[in-house]
C-alpha cells in the first residue's frame, strides 16, 4: 500500500473536457484574490488569507483553477457562469474538480511525477465513494481530509494528512457519536487507537508506525474483512502473518468468522506484546478459547515454558556479561555471540503464531545453547578478573613489605651513623 503520498483524486469522464488549470507567476494578481483579500478576517476574506500557505498557491495556481470564472476581470462579471464560474463545489462536484487535474498524468507529471493519478477510481471503490454515489452527502470527500485553502503535502507537520494528524483528521467524523451512530458505527476508534503501541511509537517519532490509512487505506478506505485482516497486518508483520497463514488456526478462524490477528491483539487499541499473552493465566489470550485440559491449552503452556526458559537464561548471561564489561574485561566477541541468543528469542516469540510447539522449540534450543555458552564465557572472564585482582593484591602486599623493609633498613643505617 502506498503511504505518505499526498491524497489526490482522478477525474470522471464527463470532466475531461473542462480546461486544465493554468499556473500564474503570482496567484495574488487574480482579481478574485484582490477582492477577497479586502474583506479581512471575515468569512469572505479568510480564503485569501489562508491560500498563500497552500501547495497549489506555491505552484502558481490561483482561485480560477478550482472555482472557474475570469480572474482577469476586475468586475463581478468575473463570477459569471458563462465565463466558467462554478462557485463553491459540493458532493461529487468536489471530486470532479480535484480530479480534473489530478487524474491527468501528463499534466501532473509537470509538477510532481511521483503522484498517483488513479485516486478518483480508487475513491469510488471505498465506503465513502460508494455512499456518495448513493446520494449521502455526509461522507468524506477530498476536502474533508485535505482541507480547502490550506492544502499541504503530508511531509508538512501542519498538514491534515501528516502521520501525526491523520487520526484526528479521520476523527473529525469517526469520533462524532451522533454521526457515527446514524451509521451504526462506534465513535471511539481514535480514542482507542491513541492507547495503542502504534500511536505511542508514532508519537515518539517513528513516522513509519501505522495510522488509520495504513490499515484502512486512504482513497480506497474500507474496513479489513475477516478473511484478509492478516494481509493488512502482514504489511509490517510479514513473518508472523506467514506463520499464521500456514497454521491450522487460520482455516478455523476464517471458517468461524473470527478475524485472525485482531482476535488476539485487538484492532485499534493494540497493546505492546509480551510473553504474558501466551498461556492460560491472566492476561493470556489463549485462555479465551482453551483450558489446561485440551490440546491447545497444553501447547500454549509448553510454548510459554520454553520461551520463559530461554528468556531467563538469556538474562542471566546478559547480566554476567555486563558485569564483566563494566569491570573492563574484553567482551566484544562474546557480546556479538549474545546477540545470536537474543535473535533466537525473537524468532521463538514469532514462531508462536504457527501454534506448533515443535517450531517454537526449534528456535529455543539453539538459543539455549548459545546463552549457556555465553554465560560460561562470562563466568570465565569474571573468574579471570578475580584472579587478576588477587594477583594484584599479593603484588601490592609484596611491594608494601619491600617498602617497609627499606624504610626500616634506612632508619637502622641512620642510627649507626
Amino acid at each position: 500500500m502506498t503511504r505518505r503520498l499526498p491524497i489526490v483524486f482522478s477525474v470522471s469522464l464527463c470532466f475531461l473536457l473542462v480546461p486544465r488549470a493554468r499556473a500564474l507567476a503570482d496567484p495574488r494578481e487574480e482579481s478574485c484574490f484582490v477582492c477577497h483579500a479586502a474583506f479581512g478576517e471575515s468569512d469572505l476574506g479568510l480564503p485569501a488569507q489562508r491560500y498563500p500557505e497552500d501547495i497549489h498557491f506555491a505552484r502558481g495556481f490561483g482561485c480560477v483553477a478550482c472555482h472557474g470564472g475570469d480572474g482577469t476581470d476586475p468586475e463581478l462579471t468575473a463570477m459569471d457562469p458563462e465565463k466558467g464560474y462554478a462557485g463553491k463545489p459540493a458532493g461529487e462536484e468536489i471530486v470532479r474538480v480535484c480530479g480534473r487535474c489530478h487524474s491527468d498524468a501528463r499534466f501532473m507529471h509537470r509538477y510532481n511525477p511521483s503522484l498517483r493519478v488513479d485516486q478518483v477510481t480508487e475513491y469510488y471503490t471505498s465506503v465513502h465513494g460508494r455512499k456518495l454515489r448513493e446520494g449521502d452527502l455526509r461522507v468524506a470527500t477530498c476536502t474533508s481530509c485535505h482541507g480547502v485553502h490550506e492544502i499541504r503535502p503530508p511531509s508538512d507537520p501542519r498538514s491534515t494528512v501528516h502521520p501525526l494528524r491523520v487520526a484526528d483528521t479521520c476523527g473529525s467524523c469517526h469520533a462524532d457519536p451522533e454521526l457515527m451512530g446514524s451509521y451504526g458505527l462506534p465513535a471511539d476508534p481514535v480514542e482507542r487507537y491513541k492507547r495503542s503501541v502504534h500511536w505511542m511509537r508514532l508519537e515518539g517519532g517513528d513516522l513509519s508506525s501505522p495510522t488509520c490509512n495504513d490499515c484502512h487505506g486512504n482513497h480506497g478506505a474500507a474496513p479489513p474483512g475477516v478473511s484478509w485482516v492478516g494481509n493488512v497486518c502482514g504489511q509490517c508483520h510479514a513473518q508472523n502473518a506467514e506463520l499464521f497463514a500456514r497454521s491450522f488456526h487460520a482455516e478455523i478462524f476464517t471458517r468461524m468468522g473470527i478475524p485472525g490477528c485482531a482476535s488476539c491483539h485487538g484492532n485499534h487499541d493494540i497493546v505492546k506484546t509480551s510473553d504474558r499473552m501466551l498461556g492460560l493465566d491472566d492476561p493470556a489470550v489463549c485462555a479465551a478459547c482453551h483450558s489446561a485440559e485440551d490440546a491447545g491449552g497444553k501447547a500454549a503452556l509448553a510454548m510459554r515454558e520454553a520461551i520463559d526458559t530461554l528468556a531467563r537464561r538469556y538474562d542471566e548471561a546478559r547480566v554476567l556479561l555486563e558485569r564483566a564489561t563494566r569491570a573492563g574485561m574484553p567482551t566484544g566477541p562474546v557480546k556479538f555471540r549474545l546477540t545470536e541468543a537474543h535473535t533466537a528469542l525473537v524468532k521463538a516469540r514469532a514462531a508462536v503464531h504457527a501454534f506448533d510447539v515443535s517450531k517454537v522449540r526449534a528456535e529455543v534450543d539453539p538459543g539455549l545453547e548459545i546463552a549457556d555458552e555465553v554465560r560460561t564465557q562470562a563466568q570465565e572472564l569474571l573468574a579471570e578478573l578475580q584472579f587478576r585482582r588477587k594477583g594484584l593484591a599479593v603484588s601490592l602486599v609484596v611491594i608494601l613489605a619491600v617498602l617497609v623493609g627499606l624504610v626500616l633498613k634506612i632508619r637502622e643505617i641512620e642510627r649507626r651513623r
